[in-house]
């Protein structure tokens, strides 16, 4: 079997699978420790994780959207994402359209969790990616460990599971809605959020590296509930990247953050203030910031309107 043919399998598993585990989550030099449970029912997943330790919490996500909710003050968050399709890794439908940018490869085999494996090496044919090793349970073809490396060869971050099963069912839970003290900051969220096709974006990125595509365009607060921040997801399948355009004014500084695997990028545009964020080298944020173009006058945030009127 092909390494090719192994992740297709994996992809495929991830789906259509019932199972559960426990899963230690390593990133940004952190190490947490969660339960992890997979449910599908009529077509439709649910993947939730709960947390061991402090702060309590649990994270549900379904149909492109991720709710979490902590369990010391009863705080819900809500946060829709389309472009991402597990906790564990995100994979294209098709491993073909990552042909020329990515190469697959057989890399031996070990124990995971007590349970066989193959390890798939993920190799990005340029600098604008990082690589990954896929550990891939070799009867029911599950993910048991995922590592993402730097351009030097040193792990940014990886997932492990310490032990897994599948079974026939498992039960799907009720997405809670938000209590009284919630509510208000909950409906101005939903509302906020207003998903539109990539060229509804008032600006376009027009340097992109090859295999990255627009996804999804939507408008959402992000630095507090009167702002609002113009954001473009870019993806090559395996990472995704955010484009964000701002008022200046409200904004961050200009420059490079780096935060383990994610790195970021912000350069002025006129009025705003233009952030690449995703988990991709430096070298790719930057390019793809210092090719963003306005298309039209962005729209002015609820704050600046009311001033207006």
């Amino acid at each position: 079997m092909t390494a090719r043919q192994t992740l297709t399998k994996m992809n495929n598993a991830m789906q259509v699978l019932n199972y559960q585990g426990t899963v230690a989550f390593f990133k940004n030099d952190k190490l947490e420790t969660m339960k992890y449970f997979h449910a599908v029912k009529n077509g439709k997943e649910q993947e939730r994780l709960l947390s061991l330790n402090s702060p309590l919490r649990e994270v549900v996500r379904e149909v492109g959207k991720v709710q979490c909710r902590f369990n010391n003050n009863r705080q819900m968050m809500v946060d829709y994402r389309p472009y991402e399709s597990s906790f564990l890794i995100d994979m294209p439908k098709n491993l073909d359209d990552l042909a020329g940018i990515y190469q697959f490869e057989l890399d031996g085999e070990e124990d995971i969790a007590m349970l066989p494996s193959y390890v798939i090496a993920i190799k990005p044919t340029d600098e604008f990616r990082y690589a990954r090793k896929v550990w891939v349970e070799k009867k029911k073809f599950l993910p048991l460990k995922v590592v993402v490396f730097d351009p030097s060869g040193a792990i940014l971050e990886q997932i492990i599971f310490t032990e897994q099963h599948v079974t026939e069912q498992l039960a799907f839970v009720d997405l809670k809605q938000p209590d009284a003290d919630t509510a208000g900051s909950m409906l101005q969220g939903r509302q906020t959020f207003q998903n539109q096709p990539p060229d509804r974006a008032p600006f376009e990125a027009v340097q992109l590296p090859p295999g990255f595509k627009e996804i999804f365009f939507n408008r959402k607060p992000m630095h507090n509930v009167d702002q609002l921040v113009d954001h473009l997801v870019l993806s090559d399948g395996f990472a995704s990247v955010s484009v964000y355009l701002e008022n200046k004014k409200l904004a961050i500084p200009a420059g490079f953050r780096s935060a383990g695997a994610i790195n970021s990028f912000s350069r002025v545009l006129d009025d705003y203030l233009i952030t690449v964020m995703g988990e991709v080298p430096a070298a790719t944020v930057r390019m793809i910031a210092e090719g963003v173009r306005l298309k039209s006058p962005p729209a002015v945030s609820n704050e600046e309107t009311s001033k207006k009127d």
